[in-house]
């Protein structure tokens, strides 16, 4: 019995949701995949910038906007620094925060996956990707990964979820009012706190909002260096 809620466990995703265009999701995955998009969509609608995280068991393991990549990092990962604004540089540094807790994670990527990212994702070990889109071809490449099983999500990026929320646990049925808050009309107008400074600022209080309660996160230069769940 590997965790709480286990692989054996049949999950059917009955209404809204992402698009499986690949494998046969758990509820975990499920809950992994939808909130890891709607961190890395915040981030971007934030802040401008293509945006990442590495999810693990309903917490970002890791989350970035995209950026420089420098030269130790791109050795780190084998691959050839890519641009500075790409889903691949953001995903690098996502990933690059806390590589052991990425071990088998959910992908997520703020804008549609291309070639050069999809040929790094075979590379390592996660189990899924969710994104609002895929450029020609790539669907096909990642569909080899793990035999077929590594699951692909299609995210809605149009989607607004609804102002509650619902779930059913051991036939209790709990409602409660989904976070909402404006990140950008909670942060100060300080020139302290401006420029790159307030996108990390917001970064990190969008990732704080997909942690498990209660969490720290700790930012720089636009990716987390640091989040502590529960």
């Amino acid at each position: 019995m590997r965790y709480g809620t286990n692989p054996h466990q049949a999950a059917e995703l009955i209404a809204g949701g992402p698009t499986v265009l690949s494998g046969e999701p758990s509820l975990i995955n499920y809950l992994d995949a939808l909130n890891a998009f709607a961190l890395v969509r915040e981030a971007d609608a934030l802040t401008g910038r293509a945006a990442a995280a590495s999810f693990k068991h309903v917490s970002p393991a890791g989350a970035a906007l995209a950026g420089e990549i420098d030269a130790t990092t791109a050795e780190t990962w084998g691959v050839r620094a890519p641009a500075g604004d790409s889903v691949l540089a953001a995903y690098l540094r996502a990933r690059d925060a806390d590589p052991k807790s990425s071990f088998g994670d959910v992908v997520a990527l703020s804008r549609p996956v291309d070639g050069e990212t999809a040929d790094f994702l075979r590379t390592v070990i996660c189990d899924a990707v969710i994104a609002p889109g895929f450029e020609p071809g790539v669907l096909e490449l990642l569909r080899q990964k793990k035999s077929g099983r590594f699951l692909v999500f299609e995210a809605d990026s149009t989607m607004q979820p609804p102002a509650r929320e619902q779930r059913n646990v051991l036939g209790a049925t709990i409602v409660q009012d989904r976070d909402a808050a404006d990140l950008a009309a909670a942060l100060p107008a300080n020139p302290l706190l401006a420029g790159r400074t307030r996108e990390d600022a917001l970064l990190g209080m969008a990732a704080a909002r997909y942690t498990q309660s209660n969490s720290v996160v700790a930012v720089k230069d636009g990716a987390a260096i640091g989040i502590g769940a529960g």
